[in-house]
């Protein structure tokens, strides 16, 4: 039996393998499908030679929710809310975030949901919870009526402090659902049960607008699997990098939005707790984009405040900076003629000119194969062969308007999209008070060993590691989660006066989230709760999360770890200082079987031969090797090339690589 990952990437779907028994790993990657993911699915199992009906676990994780926001291409949305609220969507926090602030020409983006699409409600709950206003189903009939005669695809009812009272959600939900059946309903007490309202609207109509898209993505693909021979459901991995059933996906799919990278981060952390390292920042550099995140002691940052094109999320997920630089961001000229790279990408289809598949603008992986840093020799995802001669001449037509030559030209398209992802892990790191060159740059996806020592050259991080398998990475990181339900409740107060407040809503979301694991045929034994607080000092405005010890409150203990956590965070304290609770969370893990990392063992030859390569605008002639015939202790000086399926790593001038104990490349400077 298998148990199989699968990520799905706007440029390669890669699929990976585990047999339950023998412990053998098998990677594939073939091209995505972005109108049909789920034959993009199969076709990556039939490629690794595993029959559906071997399967007993499969784990995916999918950008579709992503980029259906970011494209505009949702569902369409009707909106009910208190009356007085109805443009509360619109208004936000009437800020204009940086760099739009600098835009003379800003403006902001539409919601998802028009006016006439929002629709008020006679109601009104109070912020401790009491009823002002009760809500009136006879008085609430004309409006069910309007929104029926709007025909939406989805709706979402966001009431004035739900979080406090979900009563008149509740109720309202239920109104909804026997007037119009067949819409799926988003509740925002369901969605995100905390208070700011504007974030907790914007959240609730996200997770309406992506309902009908991912029921139907989820559905067919569940559908598909099940014809071919699978026997089990389809798990999904979430945006906190725990797995939720289909069931809950479809509920939520707000969850999934970062759903890919969070595997990666969760890939590295699991062999981070295996080599006895802690603090490191992963870099997953693919076909469209690439993702950055800091582990400080094992544990990804993460964050409950995020913002996808220009609207507020807030939901429980691994802190990952994305900016659009990947193996396929076009390289083009601006209109005053300076060299840009991304973000625009030319994706699966046709790709980059050296796909041969018809793409003709120039991108980075062009660049690459003209600095012959990349190879054509290999077949690429199993079914392309890069085309030398195409990359040439995309690059070439691009250094004409440079007034470069060729080779100077790719150099150029490559330093802009380092310095695109080094201003990324800057965000990520030295904006939020982390030295860089305390930190090791776990590089992993198809081009990030690629570019990681350039990386960690302009960050003057030390030491760059390259696991194994590197292209299927976030693929294999599936395979190591946990399934994983957030929950948490709004309790705002000063934190020693509410003790009693703290211990019943933990026991109330722990209850409801024992009895889910159960459902979903977790024992006791494999089920695992984590508490936490989010606090701020009285009269702030944010809170940071702080983790809490298993066991009984210490109130005393957690006041003492916000102020540390509060000076490691801003480079102040005050012990003197008031601190007032905002939220209780938890998280809730059913505890699956992961496959352990194998004995490294070196297979076949090393080295390959040489080819001339591009490094600071001279022409070398480079040591090229086979990654799987690297023994462990070798070390190889740089300039020099480690070809395996899936990725490339460069070692450049005046770097060197090592191999270590557990399969993984070690770059280093010097």
């Amino acid at each position: 039996m298998f148990i199989v990952g699968v990520d799905v990437g706007g440029t390669f779907t890669d699929v990976t393998a585990v047999d339950t028994e023998s412990g053998d790993v098998r990677i594939g990657k073939v091209p995505s499908q972005p109108l049909d993911e789920a034959a993009a699915v199969l076709a990556g199992l039939a490629a690794l030679g595993v029959d559906s009906a071997a399967v007993r676990r499969l784990v995916h994780g999918t950008t579709v929710g992503t980029n259906a926001i970011l494209e505009r291409r949702g569902a369409r949305v009707a909106l009910l809310t208190t009356a007085g609220f109805r443009d509360l969507i619109e208004i936000g926090r009437t800020k204009r975030n940086i760099p739009a602030l600098f835009i003379p020409t800003f403006v902001r983006p539409r919601p998802v949901v028009e006016r006439p699409l929002r629709f008020e409600v006679a109601e009104r709950m109070l912020a401790d919870g009491s009823v002002y206003r009760p809500l009136d189903p006879a008085a609430t009939a004309p409006v069910l009526e309007r929104v029926a005669s709007a025909a939406p695809e989805a709706i979402a009812v966001c009431l004035l402090h739900a979080y406090a009272n979900p009563d008149h959600e509740r109720q309202l939900g239920e109104l909804v659902a026997a007037r119009l059946p067949a819409v799926p309903v988003s509740l925002s007490f369901d969605v995100v049960p905390e208070y700011r309202e504007f974030e907790r609207f914007s959240t609730t109509v996200l997770n309406a607008y992506l309902q009908p898209l991912m029921d139907r993505y989820l559905g067919g693909l569940e559908k598909r699997l099940f014809e071919s021979g699978y026997a089990y459901g389809v798990l999904t991995v979430g945006s906190s990098g725990g797995m939720m059933t289909v069931e809950t996906a479809r509920r939520l799919p707000i969850k999934t939005i970062v759903s890919g990278p969070a595997g990666g981060v969760s890939r590295a952390c699991f062999l981070a707790r295996h080599a006895g390292s802690g603090d490191f920042i992963t870099y997953d550099m693919g076909g469209t984009s690439t993702d950055v995140c800091l582990v400080q002691g094992g544990v990804p940052v993460t964050t409950t405040d995020n913002e996808i094109g220009a609207f507020p999320v807030k939901v429980p997920q691994i802190d990952i900076h994305t900016v659009g630089a990947g193996g396929g961001s076009l390289a083009w000229l601006d209109v005053d003629g300076s060299l840009q790279v991304g973000p625009l990408s030319a994706g699966a289809r046709p790709g980059p000119a050296a796909y041969g598949l018809g793409g003709t603008e120039p991108t980075v992986t062009d660049a690459n194969v003209v600095l012959g840093r990349m190879g054509t020799d290999r077949v690429l995802g199993g079914t392309i062969r890069l085309d030398a001669e195409s990359a040439h001449q995309a690059i070439a037509r691009l250094a004409t308007g440079l007034g470069l030559d060729v080779h100077a030209a790719a150099e150029g398209i490559v330093r802009i999209a380092v310095a695109r992802m080094t201003s990324s892990i800057r965000e990520i790191s030295i904006a939020r008070g982390h030295d860089p060159r305390e930190f090791t740059l776990v590089a992993f996806g198809g081009a990030g060993p690629m570019h990681a020592a350039l990386i960690a050259e302009e960050l003057a991080i030390p030491r760059v590691l390259v696991p194994e398998h590197p292209g299927n990475f976030s693929a294999l990181g599936l395979l190591v989660s946990d399934v994983k339900h957030d929950d948490s409740r709004t309790r705002v107060g000063l934190l020693g006066a509410r003790r009693d407040a703290i211990d019943a809503a933990f026991a109330e979301m722990e209850a409801a989230a024992v009895e889910r694991l159960a459902t979903e045929g977790f024992a006791a034994g494999d089920r695992r709760i984590d508490r936490a607080l989010d606090l701020r000092y009285l009269g702030q405005a944010f809170e940071l999360t702080v983790p809490l010890a298993p066991g009984p409150l210490d109130l005393g203990a957690i006041t003492q770890d916000f102020h540390g956590r509060h000076l490691a965070t801003y480079g102040h304290a005050d012990p003197a200082g008031d601190v007032e609770l905002v939220n209780v969370r938890i998280a809730a893990r059913g505890i699956v079987d992961k496959p352990l990392p194998r004995a490294y063992v070196a297979r076949g030859q090393a080295r390959r031969g040489t080819r001339t390569a591009w490094f600071n605008g001279a022409a070398t002639s480079v040591e090229v090797y086979e990654r799987e015939g690297l023994a462990t202790s070798t070390t190889l000086r740089g300039p020099a090339i480690v070809e395996e399926f899936g990725a490339t790593t460069v070692v450049p001038p005046d770097w060197s690589a090592r191999v270590d104990e557990s399969g993984n490349l070690v770059l280093e400077r010097g």
